[in-house]
Order: C-alpha cells, then structure tokens, then sequence
C-alpha cells in the first residue's frame, strides 16, 4: 500500500485528504511569538482573527522528526510505501527536513519537490492520488505529481474586499485609484495578468485565464479564499460553467500562506488532466 504524505502550506482541503487517505505534516505559526501547528494548535479562522487585531506572525518548517512521525504512523497503518510530495526548496525550508527524515523511515520514501507551494502542491497531490486510486503504481503516481507541478496554472486577487467597497467602477477608474491587479503564476514566475476596478471584471479576467489555460481540454481546479468568501463562491459559479472544468475543489487559505499573503485573497489553481 503506497500512502501519500504532503505538507500542510499544501491547503489540502478535507474532501481530498479523505478520498486519497494523505497524512500531512504541519507547518509552524509563530504568532506573537507563540509556535503553533498549523491545522492543530490553530484554524484559519483564529488566525485571521489574530491577524487582523495586529498580531505579528512568522512560519518555521517542521522538524525532521515531525516528519518522521507521520511516515512511522503510516507505516503502522499497513503502507509499504510513501510518496511524499511537499513544497519546493525555492520557497520553502520543509523539503529539507523531508530529506532528512526519508532515511529513517521504516519503509520506502519516494520525495517530490514540486517546485512550487500553496494549493499547487495539493494539486500533485490531487494527480498522484488518482493515479494511485486507479491502480496506478509508485512511478507512475511520481510522474502524475511532476508532469502537474510544470502544467498548473494559478490566477489571484489580493485585497479583495475593497473590490466591492467606495464609489462606481466609473469614478474609480476616471479618478485613476483603487485599482486592483490581477495576478497569476506562469512556470514559476509571477505576472500581472489585469487590472480591474469591481467585482464582475474580476471574475470576468480570472475566469478568462483560465479558460486559456484549459485550451480545449479538461481541467482539475481549486477555489481558494482567505475571507472573501463570497468572491470565491461568485468565482466558483463561474468556473463550474465551464464545459473544460471537470471537478471544483474550494479550499481555506491558511496561515502559512496568508501569513505571506494576508486577508482578502481569492484565487484559483487548475491542471490537466
């Protein structure tokens, strides 16, 4: 039995963690100085809660040993093997750690660094999971994970409320302020792909982005939010018409990744299948 394990800067949302069974290893909040793991000691909610009340927060990667715990704990749950599948080493100090854990395992660790962090990581672990739920074995989920992590594409807003706060689109944009960018994340580089001053030209440019992204064929796509829910939702609808998206995920953005990003994030990952 091959068990996935990934990090938890993955945004893993439940309804993935359950159906591919993957352990994750959580990240450390440091939050006024107080270390807390990232899903366990504190939710997304509570930290966005003690962000906005002015609470000064860092990240610190895992031990080895904490790693090292959850390939023991798979292994005591009948896994032969693991597929370890984690943020990349360019934006993040976790992937060491799982290298230093891997040769302590009790059984077999295959590591992928994807090279990149936040839900595209949970998308490698979406490809790989489906390789192996089809019957698929340890290479062939391995290159499911890598061929994702160079396909993925990731389109965002931040500051997503004031989108919908102050005077008309008009005023706005005759005034030249309160303009918003549109950014996304294309082989490992990040460009602004719009500028908008409301609402529906947000999703209007987010939505588009990732139709071309899909050119022609069938994607894989992840909804996140890190408050603006109701953005997210309106995003979610959109996409969801799209002939090309053949499945919706919606994901919290949590505090590893709000810390760098903070509140008001919307934004969507997708991949081929």
């Amino acid at each position: 039995m091959i068990t996935i394990v990934t990090d938890s800067t993955s945004q893993l949302p439940p309804s993935l963690r359950t159906r591919y069974d993957v352990r994750i290893v959580p990240v450390t909040i440091v939050v006024d100085g107080i270390p807390l793991r990232e899903g366990i000691d504190i939710s997304a909610e509570e930290f966005y809660e003690r962000l906005a009340a002015g609470a000064v927060t860092s990240t610190a990667a895992p031990a080895p040993g904490e790693v090292l715990s959850e390939y023991q704990a798979a292994a005591e749950q009948g896994a032969t093997q693991i597929l370890s599948i984690h943020a990349g080493a360019n934006s993040s100090d976790i992937i060491e750690a799982v290298y230093r854990a891997a040769p302590m395992s009790p059984i077999p660790v295959e590591v992928v660094d994807t090279g990149t962090i936040s839900f595209p990581v949970a998308c490698c672990v979406w490809s790989a999971g489906e390789v192996l739920a089809d019957g698929g074995n340890l290479a062939a989920a391995v290159d499911a994970a890598r061929r994702t992590a160079t396909s993925l594409g990731y389109v965002f807003v931040v500051g997503a409320r004031a989108l919908g706060a102050g005077s008309s689109r008009t005023d706005r944009r005759a005034a030249g302020r309160d303009s918003t960018a549109i950014m996304a994340s294309e082989h490992g580089e990040l460009l602004q792909v719009g500028t908008v001053y409301d609402v529906d030209a947000t999703l209007d440019v987010m939505t588009d982005y990732a139709e071309r992204h899909a050119a022609g064929g069938p994607l894989r796509v992840g909804v996140g939010d890190a408050g603006s829910t109701d953005l997210a939702e309106a995003f979610a609808a959109r996409l969801r018409a799209l002939s090309c998206v053949a499945e919706l995920v919606h994901y919290r953005i949590g505090p590893s990744v709000g810390a760098r990003t903070g509140p008001d994030t919307v934004g969507a990952c997708f991949f081929p299948l």
